[in-house]
């Protein structure tokens, strides 16, 4: 019989016993292995069968081993040291604490999805990886942080295969009162509950559950209450599922109820005010028009308002390619903002102008979240510094007039977290050799260049390291393989073979990611006569686990899954090459450590970053990878291999993947099988265990989230709490009111005339000429500009690389015709073509940097050519 309703009957914990309570609500256990050891040690088969999850653990262990538990001494003084140890964690000073300055009081960082925990799955892919570790390194930094995001009650979705390899999606409900949150209280014991207005006089309330990932408190929103319509209820049902009225009412929830989450969090709690708000893609991007509101509230005029948004806002993009970024149709953003809608004090028009695609090559009739997001954010950034350099192109459109290396959007290239991350093996490692308390702090927090302790481990501690995860991989890919199997209609008598699937002494390809097009799933079975060789090498033969998972509504990325799935199945080769089904944390924990070569084969440069070959590294796997996102950053022959590419505007996209996986077969058979199976006089493979120390001692500092959140903190968040302190209610008005006289008075400013003490083409290095320069501010005054002189080697086309800008100075006042004369020398500085221009920007102390309003004035084209700007 099925039940008419379900709920969760929780425990009564003996007195002794309590602490357990609360380490199983701290997401902390998920990478404090102490903590994990602790509840494995409260009934093993349990928490095998609990998923390895302690909230489900401790809601089916029987009462008589709980009780049985409580008079056990030994346990007992285990878990007083566990919990000690968390509060110490969470009130002593750690990185944060220890730095100079003034940081942000805290810093509020809104994502669609957040990877903390397989036993919290609201996550679908890197976005979300990425976020959770940049929630957990921020903990271990000591990182005032509050995150922000939705609970989906289907999550993402759970992937099997038909019988034929065709994927198929389930969505199991979740029930927020099994997993590890506590809902957000009132004083007076009702649930927090935040509201949006809809159309029509309708509401959309949610409710607030708090996840604790270690000090960072993650508050996440839940329409899935009794008060909304059925409609209202399903907005948050699915991670990116539903079209696009589902979309935008998910948007506006995560940007605008979010704030009112975390105003709603702070008075009941008394943590501090976030004076910085960080956007992790264009998704929360409605946040900062909330913030707009709050400010005209309290008086500003939302050209003010606005200013004052921008300072406190950081934006960070990760898309390379516009077609990854949410866009909505005009009017429906329209019909969801205004009297009769979502915040009615703001003119309509004025919310459509922050989205709207009002630049060359835009469309203007669509509501673009991305470009929302970088009007509302006075700092942005890339994940890698490729991408920070495609996003400068992709975006160059919102500031006309400068150059696309010009664009005001840096990089921060993407870490992980180690401690989540490394294999418990690993990190035993490690700590034999320099301690514990030194291995954790440098895996999580970082901040030297190299782990040159890695040198002292012998070889033989590594390779015998390296067979135990690789061993562990095999048998983690048989029990999964079986599941599947038998998902897909085998019975038993068909499965013997998964018995000699995969050999704990071969080498072992990983490749496991979301399944877009671009990241060319199937680039490896190009050739399937060449694989097949290379699988099935009688002395150097190579294995490879592949995961995935495709968009439910991307057919194209399940046709991939299914060609790769229909290879594997051929009996020939199915013990060298397996696709496991349903990849997510829990697989990929198993997945880095027992790899020996991390293999990314995506279209260069459409890789944002793409941090599992980071994972991979930090436990001593090898990358094999195209030069895009970080590896094309910090790839070294040391490290890896470089896969060549052949990204040239005209190479047809068919031939570009034979010449590719051309590329891929020939490394495989030529270079990197040959060192793994080439033994030197100590019978271990020493070349390629060198590459393995190197990887871990150089590379491994690298590709910390310690590292990532450290520089966010010194580079973003810093900068921007300084600018939001700046931005007082006058200064915020002075602001606005200056760029709107700037606006109106820059079509009268003008360089008329360029000259200089250069009587031929041609000068000596170390020379410095005298630059005299003629030019029109019309309504503006000196103090509102800054005239530029911008030098440097130019190409064939006499473009200007690598420019060095250096002001010029204003020498005595107007003339006649009220033209300013502007001087300053010029230093020839570099050898070769020679070249020069200056400019006009738009100047004030409160801008964060001159290209801010988007503003230029550069020589016409006739005064080019009568100043003879080049030098060769």
């Amino acid at each position: 019989m099925k039940a008419i309703r379900r709920l969760t009957v929780r425990p009564v914990l003996p007195d002794p016993l309590r602490p357990l309570s609360d380490l199983a609500r701290n997401l902390r256990w998920s990478w404090h292995p102490e903590t994990r050891d602790l509840f494995q040690s409260v009934d093993p088969e349990c928490w095998t069968a609990s998923g390895r999850d302690p909230v489900r653990l401790l809601g089916t262990v029987p009462p008589a081993r709980l009780a049985e538990l409580a008079e056990d001494r030994r346990f007992l003084r285990r878990l007083t040291a566990v919990a000690d140890d968390l509060d110490h964690y969470m009130s002593g000073d750690r990185w944060y604490q220890a730095q100079s300055g003034r940081l942000p009081a805290a810093v509020a960082y809104f994502s669609p999805e957040f990877g903390i925990t397989a036993a919290l799955p609201q996550y679908s892919g890197g976005l979300g990886i990425l976020a959770g570790d940049h929630l957990k390194a921020a903990s271990d930094l000591g990182v005032p942080l509050v995150g922000v995001g939705l609970l989906y009650r289907h999550g993402y979705f759970r992937q099997s295969l038909s019988r034929d390899g065709w994927q198929q999606e389930h969505y199991p409900v979740l029930d927020p009162h099994e997993l590890p949150l506590a809902p957000l209280k009132e004083p007076d014991g009702t649930p927090a509950h935040v509201a949006l207005a809809l159309p029509g006089g309708r509401e959309l309330r949610a409710r607030v559950w708090l996840a604790q990932v270690g000090r960072v408190p993650l508050l996440l929103l839940d329409s899935d209450v009794e008060e909304n319509d059925p409609g209202e209820r399903g907005v948050t049902d699915r991670l990116y599922g539903g079209g696009s009225e589902h979309r935008l009412l998910q948007e506006m929830l995560l940007g605008i109820g979010g704030v009112r989450a975390v105003r709603t969090y702070c008075r009941l709690t008394g943590h501090a005010a976030p004076e910085v708000f960080h956007t992790n893609e264009g998704h929360a991007g409605f946040l900062g028009l909330e913030r707009i509101a709050e400010l005209c509230d309290e008086g500003l005029e939302f050209g003010a308002a606005l200013e004052a948004v921008r300072a406190g806002t950081v934006f960070t993009t990760h898309t390379p390619v516009p077609a990854g970024i949410d866009r909505f149709d005009r009017e429906l953003v329209a019909r969801h903002f205004g009297p009769d809608s979502e915040l009615p004090r703001i003119d309509v028009e004025r919310v459509l102008r922050l989205g709207m695609e009002t630049y060359p090559g835009g469309e203007p009739n669509l509501f673009n979240m991305a470009v929302m997001g970088l009007r509302l954010a006075q700092r942005a950034n890339g994940v890698s510094l490729l991408h920070g350099g495609v996003s400068r192109g992709m975006f160059a459109g919102l500031w006309p007039g400068f150059d696309a290396e010009e664009v005001p959007i840096t990089s921060v290239t993407n870490g992980v977290h180690a401690p989540t991350w490394v294999a418990p093996e690993v990190f035993r490692l490690g700590a034999r050799q320099i301690g514990v308390q030194r291995a954790e702090d440098a895996l999580a927090v970082g901040g030297s260049d190299r782990w040159d302790s890695v040198a002292d481990i012998p070889d033989q501690d590594i390779w015998e390291l390296r067979r135990t995860l690789r061993a562990q991989l095999v048998e983690e890919v048989r029990e999964r393989l079986r599941a599947s199997w038998r998902q897909r209609g085998a019975g038993t008598a068909e499965l013997g073979w998964i018995d000699d699937a995969l050999d704990p002494d071969v080498l072992t390809i990983g490749f496991a990611r979301r399944v877009p097009s671009y990241k060319r799933l199937t680039l490896m079975l190009r050739d399937r006569d060449r694989l097949m060789e290379l699988l099935l090498h009688p002395e150097r033969p190579i294995q490879i686990v592949v995961a995935g998972k495709a968009h439910p509504a991307d057919d194209g990325g399940k046709r991939l899954v299914q060609e790769l799935v229909r290879f594997a199945d051929d009996p020939r080769v199915r013990h060298r090459i397996v696709f496991l089904p349903d990849y997510g944390m829990a697989m990929a924990q198993k997945l880095y450590p027992g790899c020996d070569i991390w293999l990314n084969n995506p279209l260069r440069p459409l890789e944002a970053c793409g941090t599992s070959g980071m994972k991979a590294a930090l436990n001593g796997c090898l990358n094999l990878s195209v030069l895009d996102g970080w590896w094309d950053e910090w790839y070294q022959p040391d490290f890896g291999w470089a896969i060549p590419t052949a990204d040239g505007a005209g190479t047809d996209p068919d031939r570009r993947d034979a010449i590719e996986a051309n590329a891929l077969y020939d490394l495989l058979e030529q270079r990197i099988t040959p060192r793994f199976y080439e033994r030197g006089a100590s019978g271990l493979p020493d070349r390629w265990l060198e590459m393995v120390r190197r990887t871990l001692s150089l590379l491994g500092p690298k590709v910390l989230a310690g590292r990532m959140v450290r520089e966010y903190v010194e580079r973003l968040y810093a900068p921007a709490a300084e600018a939001h302190r700046a931005m007082d209610p006058d200064s915020a008005r002075g602001l606005a009111e200056w760029k709107a006289r700037v606006r109106a008075a820059w079509p009268g400013v003008s360089v008329d005339h360029v000259e200089t003490s250069a009587a031929t083409a041609a000068a000596e290095l170390g020379a410095t000429l005298a630059l005299r320069v003629r030019v029109r501010l019309g309504d503006l005054a000196p103090e509102d500009v800054e005239v530029q002189a911008v030098s440097g080697r130019v190409d064939s086309e006499d473009r200007i690389t690598d420019p060095a800008k250096v002001p010029l100075k204003p020498v005595g006042g107007p003339d006649l015709e009220g033209r300013w004369v502007y001087e300053g020398p010029l230093a020839l500085d570099r050898t070769g073509p020679f070249g020069y221009t200056v400019r006009v920007l738009p100047a004030h102390r409160l801008l964060a940097s001159g290209v801010e309003t988007g503003l230029v004035a550069v020589p016409s084209g006739d005064l080019v050519e009568a100043a003879g700007l080049l030098m060769r």
